[in-house]
Protein backbone atom coordinates (compact mmCIF):
# COMPACT_ATOMS: atom_id res chain seq x y z
CA UNK A 1 0.00 0.00 0.00
CA UNK A 2 1.70 2.99 -0.78
CA UNK A 3 1.56 6.27 1.43
CA UNK A 4 -1.82 8.06 -0.45
CA UNK A 5 -3.46 4.97 0.10
CA UNK A 6 -2.44 4.59 3.54
CA UNK A 7 -3.37 8.37 4.18
CA UNK A 8 -6.80 7.81 3.22
CA UNK A 9 -7.54 4.52 5.03
CA UNK A 10 -6.46 6.59 7.86
CA UNK A 11 -8.81 9.39 7.60
CA UNK A 12 -11.97 7.62 7.15
CA UNK A 13 -10.65 5.48 10.21
CA UNK A 14 -10.54 8.49 12.48
CA UNK A 15 -13.76 9.52 10.76
CA UNK A 16 -15.28 6.41 11.83
CA UNK A 17 -16.75 6.29 15.49
CA UNK A 18 -15.82 3.82 17.91
CA UNK A 19 -17.91 1.29 19.69
CA UNK A 20 -17.56 2.88 22.91
CA UNK A 21 -18.34 6.34 21.09
CA UNK A 22 -21.72 5.34 19.15
CA UNK A 23 -22.61 3.36 22.36
CA UNK A 24 -22.43 6.69 24.25
CA UNK A 25 -24.04 8.57 21.61
CA UNK A 26 -27.32 6.13 21.56
CA UNK A 27 -27.46 6.49 25.46
CA UNK A 28 -27.61 9.58 25.08
CA UNK A 29 -30.10 9.85 22.66
CA UNK A 30 -32.39 7.23 24.95
CA UNK A 31 -31.52 9.36 28.35
CA UNK A 32 -32.16 13.12 25.59
CA UNK A 33 -35.85 11.31 24.76
CA UNK A 34 -36.78 9.88 28.03
CA UNK A 35 -36.07 13.40 29.80
CA UNK A 36 -37.72 15.03 26.76
CA UNK A 37 -40.92 12.58 27.45
CA UNK A 38 -41.05 14.45 30.89
CA UNK A 39 -40.39 18.21 30.33
CA UNK A 40 -42.09 18.73 27.07
CA UNK A 41 -45.76 17.66 27.79
CA UNK A 42 -45.08 19.98 31.28
CA UNK A 43 -43.76 23.00 29.50
CA UNK A 44 -46.49 22.91 27.23
CA UNK A 45 -49.47 22.35 29.64
CA UNK A 46 -47.83 24.83 31.47
CA UNK A 47 -47.52 27.41 28.63
CA UNK A 48 -51.41 27.17 28.21
CA UNK A 49 -52.45 27.37 31.69
CA UNK A 50 -50.77 30.78 31.44
CA UNK A 51 -52.42 31.50 27.84
CA UNK A 52 -55.66 30.37 29.13
CA UNK A 53 -55.10 32.71 32.54
CA UNK A 54 -54.44 35.94 30.08
CA UNK A 55 -57.34 35.24 28.25
CA UNK A 56 -59.50 34.85 31.46
CA UNK A 57 -57.79 38.37 32.62
CA UNK A 58 -58.69 40.30 29.50
CA UNK A 59 -62.30 39.19 29.87
CA UNK A 60 -61.76 40.54 33.27
CA UNK A 61 -60.44 43.76 32.26
CA UNK A 62 -63.26 44.37 29.36
CA UNK A 63 -65.92 43.31 31.68
CA UNK A 64 -64.18 45.89 34.24
CA UNK A 65 -63.39 49.04 31.70
CA UNK A 66 -67.27 49.03 30.88
CA UNK A 67 -68.23 48.89 34.42
CA UNK A 68 -67.04 51.97 34.95
CA UNK A 69 -68.88 53.66 32.39
CA UNK A 70 -72.08 52.41 33.84
CA UNK A 71 -74.66 54.83 35.54
CA UNK A 72 -73.53 55.29 38.98
CA UNK A 73 -75.33 52.77 41.91
CA UNK A 74 -76.06 53.56 45.61
CA UNK A 75 -74.21 51.36 48.03
CA UNK A 76 -76.08 49.31 50.09
CA UNK A 77 -76.50 49.62 53.95
CA UNK A 78 -76.28 45.74 54.55
CA UNK A 79 -72.63 44.04 53.47
CA UNK A 80 -72.12 44.08 49.86
CA UNK A 81 -71.42 41.13 47.19
CA UNK A 82 -67.88 43.31 46.63
CA UNK A 83 -67.18 41.44 43.91
CA UNK A 84 -70.44 42.89 42.28
CA UNK A 85 -69.61 46.55 43.06
CA UNK A 86 -65.54 45.91 41.94
CA UNK A 87 -64.95 49.06 39.18
CA UNK A 88 -68.67 50.29 39.45
CA UNK A 89 -69.09 53.77 39.53
CA UNK A 90 -71.15 54.16 42.78
CA UNK A 91 -72.71 56.81 44.85
CA UNK A 92 -72.77 57.56 48.60
CA UNK A 93 -74.84 59.48 50.92
CA UNK A 94 -73.78 60.54 54.82
CA UNK A 95 -71.65 61.79 57.11
CA UNK A 96 -67.67 61.31 57.38
CA UNK A 97 -66.00 60.41 60.50
CA UNK A 98 -62.84 62.45 61.03
CA UNK A 99 -61.50 60.91 64.15
CA UNK A 100 -60.90 57.12 61.98
CA UNK A 101 -59.31 59.09 59.29
CA UNK A 102 -55.84 57.26 58.33
CA UNK A 103 -52.95 58.53 55.83
CA UNK A 104 -51.61 55.27 54.06
CA UNK A 105 -47.49 55.98 53.93
CA UNK A 106 -45.11 55.69 51.46
CA UNK A 107 -47.51 56.98 48.70
CA UNK A 108 -45.41 58.66 46.05
CA UNK A 109 -46.72 60.58 43.20
CA UNK A 110 -44.63 61.88 40.67
CA UNK A 111 -41.25 61.16 42.32
CA UNK A 112 -42.78 63.04 45.55
CA UNK A 113 -43.15 61.27 49.09
CA UNK A 114 -46.76 61.73 49.79
CA UNK A 115 -49.76 59.88 51.56
CA UNK A 116 -53.16 58.24 50.52
CA UNK A 117 -56.12 60.18 53.19
CA UNK A 118 -58.44 57.24 53.54
CA UNK A 119 -61.30 58.74 56.07
CA UNK A 120 -64.99 56.42 56.74
CA UNK A 121 -68.02 57.57 55.37
CA UNK A 122 -71.15 56.37 57.45
CA UNK A 123 -74.12 55.92 55.27
CA UNK A 124 -77.07 57.88 55.88
CA UNK A 125 -79.73 56.06 58.37
CA UNK A 126 -77.99 53.05 58.67
CA UNK A 127 -74.27 52.51 61.15
CA UNK A 128 -72.64 50.88 58.27
CA UNK A 129 -69.55 52.75 57.08
CA UNK A 130 -67.41 52.74 54.16
CA UNK A 131 -63.86 53.78 53.81
CA UNK A 132 -63.07 57.08 50.92
CA UNK A 133 -59.61 57.23 49.25
CA UNK A 134 -59.98 61.17 49.43
CA UNK A 135 -56.63 61.26 47.24
CA UNK A 136 -52.90 62.38 47.10
CA UNK A 137 -51.43 64.42 50.08
CA UNK A 138 -47.81 65.45 49.80
CA UNK A 139 -45.65 64.88 52.56
CA UNK A 140 -43.52 67.79 54.42
CA UNK A 141 -39.74 68.31 53.55
CA UNK A 142 -40.16 66.97 57.35
CA UNK A 143 -41.46 63.40 57.81
CA UNK A 144 -41.51 63.80 61.18
CA UNK A 145 -44.26 65.87 60.46
CA UNK A 146 -47.74 64.64 59.37
CA UNK A 147 -49.66 66.54 57.08
CA UNK A 148 -53.73 68.17 57.74
CA UNK A 149 -55.87 66.74 55.83
CA UNK A 150 -59.54 68.62 56.71
CA UNK A 151 -62.28 66.61 56.69
CA UNK A 152 -65.94 67.85 55.05
CA UNK A 153 -68.34 68.57 57.83
CA UNK A 154 -72.40 67.11 57.82
CA UNK A 155 -74.05 65.15 55.57
CA UNK A 156 -72.21 65.08 51.84
CA UNK A 157 -73.07 63.17 48.45
CA UNK A 158 -69.98 62.01 47.01
CA UNK A 159 -69.00 59.35 44.04
CA UNK A 160 -66.45 57.28 43.15
CA UNK A 161 -65.56 54.18 41.27
CA UNK A 162 -65.30 50.88 44.41
CA UNK A 163 -62.22 49.30 44.25
CA UNK A 164 -61.16 46.00 47.21
CA UNK A 165 -58.35 46.84 48.94
CA UNK A 166 -54.86 44.70 48.41
CA UNK A 167 -55.08 41.53 50.63
CA UNK A 168 -51.31 41.24 50.62
CA UNK A 169 -48.74 43.47 51.17
CA UNK A 170 -44.92 44.02 52.70
CA UNK A 171 -44.86 45.91 55.98
CA UNK A 172 -41.62 47.76 56.84
CA UNK A 173 -42.11 47.16 60.72
CA UNK A 174 -44.34 45.86 63.03
CA UNK A 175 -48.11 47.77 63.64
CA UNK A 176 -49.20 48.85 66.67
CA UNK A 177 -52.09 46.32 67.91
CA UNK A 178 -53.78 49.00 70.28
CA UNK A 179 -54.80 52.45 69.58
CA UNK A 180 -55.22 54.34 67.14
CA UNK A 181 -52.31 55.38 64.61
CA UNK A 182 -53.04 58.19 62.43
CA UNK A 183 -50.30 56.99 60.26
CA UNK A 184 -50.44 53.06 58.27
CA UNK A 185 -48.03 51.64 56.41
CA UNK A 186 -50.45 49.29 54.62
CA UNK A 187 -54.65 49.66 54.23
CA UNK A 188 -55.16 46.80 55.65
CA UNK A 189 -59.11 46.44 56.09
CA UNK A 190 -59.26 43.16 58.43
CA UNK A 191 -57.26 45.89 60.70
CA UNK A 192 -59.40 48.46 60.30
CA UNK A 193 -62.74 46.50 61.30
CA UNK A 194 -61.18 45.92 64.45
CA UNK A 195 -60.40 49.01 65.35
CA UNK A 196 -63.61 50.82 65.17
CA UNK A 197 -67.17 50.31 66.71
CA UNK A 198 -69.12 49.85 63.14
CA UNK A 199 -69.59 47.61 60.52
CA UNK A 200 -67.40 48.52 57.51
CA UNK A 201 -68.04 47.64 53.80
CA UNK A 202 -65.39 45.30 52.48
CA UNK A 203 -64.42 47.75 49.51
CA UNK A 204 -62.44 51.46 48.91
CA UNK A 205 -64.32 53.70 47.16
CA UNK A 206 -61.95 56.03 44.88
CA UNK A 207 -63.07 59.53 45.55
CA UNK A 208 -64.31 61.18 41.81
CA UNK A 209 -61.96 63.78 40.82
CA UNK A 210 -64.59 66.28 40.01
CA UNK A 211 -65.64 65.53 43.98
CA UNK A 212 -65.57 68.03 46.48
CA UNK A 213 -63.33 67.58 49.93
CA UNK A 214 -60.92 65.97 47.65
CA UNK A 215 -56.82 66.23 47.22
CA UNK A 216 -54.94 64.98 44.11
CA UNK A 217 -56.91 62.36 42.66
CA UNK A 218 -55.06 60.64 39.52
CA UNK A 219 -56.69 57.60 39.47
CA UNK A 220 -54.72 54.46 37.38
CA UNK A 221 -56.93 52.84 35.20
CA UNK A 222 -57.39 48.99 36.47
CA UNK A 223 -55.17 46.65 35.26
CA UNK A 224 -55.53 42.75 35.41
CA UNK A 225 -52.03 42.37 33.84
CA UNK A 226 -53.17 40.27 31.03
CA UNK A 227 -50.46 41.02 29.14
CA UNK A 228 -47.74 39.29 32.04
CA UNK A 229 -49.55 35.98 31.41
CA UNK A 230 -48.77 35.72 28.15
CA UNK A 231 -45.38 36.54 28.34
CA UNK A 232 -45.08 33.72 30.59
CA UNK A 233 -47.19 31.46 28.17
CA UNK A 234 -44.43 32.46 25.47
CA UNK A 235 -41.46 31.77 27.96
CA UNK A 236 -42.90 27.86 28.85
CA UNK A 237 -43.07 28.10 24.69
CA UNK A 238 -39.63 28.95 24.40
CA UNK A 239 -38.21 26.10 26.89
CA UNK A 240 -40.00 23.15 24.90
CA UNK A 241 -39.01 24.24 21.39
CA UNK A 242 -35.45 24.77 23.03
CA UNK A 243 -35.85 21.57 24.89
CA UNK A 244 -36.42 19.84 21.07
CA UNK A 245 -33.84 21.71 19.73
CA UNK A 246 -31.30 20.51 22.02
CA UNK A 247 -32.01 16.70 21.67
CA UNK A 248 -31.51 17.08 17.96
CA UNK A 249 -28.60 18.55 17.85
CA UNK A 250 -27.16 15.99 20.16
CA UNK A 251 -28.72 13.64 17.96
CA UNK A 252 -27.64 14.67 14.75
CA UNK A 253 -24.13 16.06 15.67
CA UNK A 254 -20.66 14.25 14.88
CA UNK A 255 -18.89 12.60 17.48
Amino acid sequence: MDDASGSVATAQYARRPSAPARASRKQVAILGGLLLALLLPAFVSLGLWQWRKAESKTALQSELDSRSHDAAIAIPTTPADVDALRHRRVILRGSYDAAHQVLIDNRPYREQAGYHVITPLQLSGSTMHVLVNRGWLPAPADHRQQPVAEVPAGEIEVSGIAVLPAQRFFTLAAQPTSGWAPVWQNLDLERFRSAVPYPLQGLVVQLDPTAAGGYVRDWPRPDERADRHRSYALQWFGFAIASLGIWGYFLIRRP
